[in-house]
């Protein structure tokens, strides 16, 4: 044996007996007493040190442990904690709270606070208006659907949802999404009834997912969509989006179906006979516009209102100057008439017929994850903008109610928008009062001024989404990537490019794919580094990242820093293998090798392979008269190897240290007390 602890299995001094398990570590040149040792080894453990062991976590029943690991997985938030010890009716009052979080805010709402949110509600309603009309013409939808899920889907937002600045409302990108992936088994200028069908059950879908997702906890799984991923999915998106505009900016009648890039601009050019004049230079005009309001309100964002308010003047001014200049005789296209009235019940609309089925639980499922990580992830920013917490799981399901609800009041898909939460924000909302403001402005616009839409051009409504998705190319984030890490950049690359050469769904699923086989990656080959000391001190580092780090004559130090599993004890077992045959090869019998310390400080998490692994190696290693010693094995890697030992004593207690330090004292004192 090369090295030696202080813990047998005789009696200790105070006449009690020692767990087999427990290790202890000694150290010169300091002075102590070791416990447990015999009196014919006291003189020799009394010259080289301090005893410290290695100690297991408390023990626990598998009931126990399993409860621990559901309510980290499923409540990491512990949502009941402010129930504990509260008498029957106050739990009563905190349970109301927590499913309507508009109880929260409701009882101590003030007229103050009401002034500060009837100016956002109203800002976000010039917003939502023309926003709501274009989304939908995006989505193959007619304009009013548009106008009808900017009414009830924030009403009943306003009374689920735990953030005061999302403005709720139809979103340009999933209006695309629901749009594409539609149109491919059903045509909505051929069959509009049919498509309009589709479109409320897969909002329905979308709901159903969304509030599952945070019913069940389980959102998590959105964080398959990284930073990386979302950077350049949104950008794709956004130039596909504006792509598609080129049909009302140009005034072309016969366009593609596709969405890829190549096939758009194909269809450009081959229609150029189509293109009018006319309609151009009123949609450079009304672009340019909204394009220099938003660079004022980003330059000076006091003037927020600006950008706000561009839209809806641009639908006024272009309205009325078609109706005064007769310009639809000229090759400017119009919406045409809309019907006035509130939304109709849409519940027998739902379609859930086998053929179509497939199909709307795919686009459902889609735009679900898509908007709801979109407006997760908007409340979450403004969140920390205002100092409080937006609960993730009660804005799912929120979000997924309203579309649920949605879905049976002629609705589409909504959740929180960037830009329209952006201007709630800069409004100086409250709560989620200013969504009921924006809601009561839409039903009376609904109810009244429909008719006053009749001569608005398409192309400002097309003018409008360029200026509205142009925000999410968002290059500064994509640059920020590129510097940090490559790979990443790599990801946000590939959903890029998936989506503007291919398809939204496609580039979306190809970012994902790659995210997750990074993932893996990382899981089956894990970060493993060989240690070295700094000189003058007791810290051992990565002999890579610090150059002052020095090797230890006669011992490789590494360390792990992933759990070991059944998916990387190969690659573990022959990386540590090849790194033992490279120093045995060294010959320099002053620094030949004698020990392999594996420093598990960074492994929080071991199974039955991978103390297979530790078996295994120990014997092998054991065989060309090395020694293996484990340093800080953490609670749940020292419970398993306690285990193992009961069958068969495989990591005696000299085998088991608390620090790298210590080890190398303790193996370096003995033996030097072992040479004659």
């Amino acid at each position: 044996m090369v090295g030696m602890s202080g813990a047998y299995g005789g009696h200790s001094n105070g006449g009690e007996s020692r767990a087999p398990n427990e290790a202890v570590v000694v150290r010169a040149p300091k002075e102590a007493v070791v416990v447990g040792a015999p009196p014919s080894e006291m003189e020799m453990a009394g010259a080289m040190g301090v005893v410290h062991k290695v100690a297991a976590q408390p023990a626990q029943s598998t009931a126990s442990k399993m409860k621990g690991k559901v309510k980290e997985t499923f409540f990491p938030d512990d949502p009941f904690r402010s129930f504990k010890g509260q008498p029957l009716r106050a739990q009563w009052v905190l349970a109301a709270r927590y499913l309507f979080p508009v109880l929260e805010w409701l009882p101590g709402y003030s007229l103050s606070l009401f002034k500060s949110d009837l100016v956002a509600g109203l800002t976000i309603a010039s917003l939502a208006i023309p926003q709501g009309i274009s989304y939908a013409k995006l989505a193959n939808l007619p304009p009013i659907i548009g106008l009808y899920s900017s009414f009830v889907p924030p009403l009943v937002y306003a009374v689920l949802g735990s953030s005061r600045d999302l403005a709720v409302g139809p979103v340009s990108i999933a209006s695309l999404i629901m749009g594409s992936m539609l149109r491919q088994a059903v045509s909505p200028s051929a069959e509009p009834m049919l498509f309009l069908q589709l479109a409320f059950t897969s909002t329905f879908f979308a709901g159903l997912v969304q509030a599952s997702l945070g019913i069940l906890r389980l959102g998590f799984i959105i964080d398959f969509l990284s930073k990386a991923t979302l950077v350049g999915f949104m950008a794709g998106a956004a130039i596909i989006v504006s792509l598609q505009q080129l049909k009302a900016l140009l005034g072309i009648v016969h366009f593609t179906t596709q969405m890829g890039i190549v096939p758009v601009m194909a269809s450009v050019f081959q229609h150029t006979n189509e293109w009018s004049w006319q309609t151009m230079l009123m949609g450079a005009c009304f672009l340019v516009l909204l394009l220099a309001a938003r660079h004022v309100s980003i330059r000076w964002p006091k003037f927020f209102w600006i950008s706000a308010c561009a839209p809806l003047a641009s639908v006024i001014v272009s309205t009325l100057l078609v109706f005064l200049f007769k310009a639809q005789n000229h090759g400017i296209s119009i919406i045409g008439s809309l019907k006035c009235g509130l939304n109709r019940p849409s519940w027998d609309k739902l379609l859930f017929d086998p053929t179509y089925l497939g199909l709307t639980m795919k686009t459902g499922l889609v735009t679900g994850i898509i908007s709801l990580t979109e407006g997760v992830a908007v409340g979450r920013t403004f969140a920390s903008l205002k100092d409080y917490q937006v609960d993730g799981n009660k804005e799912m399901m929120a979000i997924g109610l309203m579309n649920i609800v949605g879905s049976c009041t002629s609705c589409y898909v909504t959740t929180g928008a960037f830009s329209r939460s952006a201007v709630n924000h800069n409004a100086g909302c409250k709560t989620a009062m200013s969504n009921v403001v924006m809601a009561l402005t839409v039903m009376v616009t609904l109810l009244f001024l429909m008719p006053l839409f009749v001569y608005t051009p398409n192309v400002v409504l097309g003018a409008i989404i360029i200026a509205a998705v142009i925000g999410l190319i968002d290059l500064p984030a994509a640059y920020n990537i590129w510097k940090m890490d490559k790979m990443d950049f790599l990801v946000c690359l590939c959903a890029f490019a998936g989506v503007i050469f291919i398809s939204v769904q496609e580039g979306l699923a190809i970012a994902v794919g790659i995210s997750i086989f990074r993932v893996l990656m990382q899981i089956t080959r894990p970060r493993m580094m060989i240690q070295g000391n700094i000189k003058g001190t007791d810290i051992y580092r990565n002999l890579h990242q610090y150059k002052e780090a020095q090797r230890v004559p006669g011992f490789l130090i590494l360390t792990i820093e992933a759990p070991i599993n059944f998916a990387n004890t190969n690659y573990l077992n022959e990386r540590t293998k090849r790194w033992i045959e490279d120093e045995s090869s060294s010959g320099n019998k002053q620094t030949e090798l004698r020990v392999i310390i594996l420093d598990l400080s960074a492994v929080p998490a071991i199974d039955t392979s991978g103390i297979a692994f530790l078996i295994d190696l120990k014997k092998s290693i054991e065989k060309h008269g090395l020694e293996l010693v484990l340093v800080n094995p953490t609670g749940e890697v020292m419970e398993k190897i306690q285990r193992a030992n009961d069958a068969h004593n495989h990591f005696r207690p000299d085998c088991l240290y608390l620090t790298t330090g210590e080890a190398i004292a303790s193996l370096s004192g003995f033996a030097k007390m072992a040479t004659p």
